[in-house]
């Protein structure tokens, strides 16, 4: 329903334009020679000039003065000074508009050129996962808070090792490029402390340092509260062990075949990556059974936090209990629950969500 209205709304500022030029024309005929129209016609154009294209609003802007020309002839105006000043003022305003819509679409390619520059930053940070990594089925998704966003502070990464299939997710403190820089910074180290690495306890000590000497180059507030949540997985080959270790993440989900689903809070709460000053204790992975047809899904709190117009968070194990989500391929889970979070907040989300959905076939 909210889309038909909204398509409705589209459709009618299309027309605005000609719809204005139609009331001018109206207006002028059926009112006596002291009233004009003239307004009408001026705004025509000014209208068509964010909507239309150039020859679009060039033709909105020729119309208009065309049919207050036609109006005056046949009303017997000209040459009367202040009909001749409203087709000038008409044509003035028409050429003006002409230039908006050529700033505008200026404007425009270079906000496409940046898009397409961010979606590109995007791909190489956070490429798509191959549907298939070491026998299992796996999908990923990113949801910007902010439509025409592409990258922020959220991140993932899957990686193929010695020692199992490993992933990441994780949660950067702030935003903007700063923010961009550390995602870089944990994922590179992610991939390539997961191949050299023998556990997955020190893949996070890995990232623990590798964020340490990334604030040694940081200034300010960035540096003093600088912080990444994340949860770290291990998938190994041929077996139906998970092991996590969780660092201040949402906990991750797993989906069974009959529809129950399991939440995997960490046994000993551990602080996120980057504040060790606080305190530090010795990382100790998790283990869970993974049995086959079961879905493994790491979320940011993007998801877990996404509230509706009462305030109400949205529960993603509520959400999800009871329906056969875990048949689903990966990728179509993550598009089922890409739209139930975006339902659920009216479509306007607070926070970016990264997902990872792993089946076992």
């Amino acid at each position: 329903m909210e889309q038909r209205r909204i398509s409705y709304a589209r459709r009618f500022v299309r027309l605005l334009p000609a719809l204005l030029i139609a009331a001018g024309g109206v207006y002028d005929y059926v009112t006596p020679t002291d009233f004009t129209g003239a307004p009408f016609f001026t705004a025509a154009p000014l209208v068509a000039a964010p909507l239309y294209s150039q020859r679009g609003t060039v033709f909105t802007g020729v119309s208009a003065v065309l049919v207050l020309l036609v109006l005056r002839v046949s009303l017997g105006g000209l040459p009367r000074a202040e009909v001749i000043t409203e087709l000038v003022t008409v044509a003035t305003v028409s050429v003006l508009a002409a230039l908006i819509n050529l700033l505008v679409r200026r404007s425009d390619e270079r906000l496409a050129s940046a898009r397409a520059i961010a979606e590109a930053a995007q791909r190489a940070v956070l490429p798509e996962p191959a549907e298939r990594i070491g026998g299992f089925q796996i999908a990923a998704r990113y949801e910007a808070a902010q439509e025409g966003a592409f990258i922020g502070g959220d991140l993932y990464a899957v990686q193929d090792s010695p020692h199992g299939v490993r992933l990441v997710v994780g949660d950067v403190r702030g935003k903007g490029m700063g923010a961009v820089g550390v995602v870089a910074v944990v994922i590179g180290a992610f991939r390539e402390a997961a191949e050299q690495e023998t556990t997955l306890e020190a893949v996070a000590q890995r990232l623990e340092r590798a964020l340490a000497r990334e604030r040694t180059r940081r200034e300010g507030v960035e540096a003093a509260e600088g912080f990444t949540t994340v949860v770290l997985a291990e998938l190994p080959h041929g077996d139906g062990t998970l092991r996590l270790v969780n660092r201040g993440h949402p906990p991750p989900l797993l989906l069974y075949a009959d529809g129950a689903v399991r939440a995997l809070p960490a046994p000993e709460p551990a602080l996120p990556l980057g504040m060790r000053e606080l305190g530090a204790w010795p990382d100790r992975a998790q283990e869970a059974d993974l049995p086959g047809g079961a879905t493994l899904l790491l979320y940011t709190d993007g998801l877990s936090e996404a509230r509706d117009e009462t305030g109400r968070f949205y529960d993603p194990a509520a959400g999800l209990a009871g329906r056969a989500n875990a048949r689903r391929e990966p990728a179509a889970l993550l598009g089922v629950l890409a739209a139930e979070v975006r339902r659920h907040s009216g479509g306007g989300m607070a926070d970016d969500m990264a997902l990872i959905a792993v089946r076992r076939p």
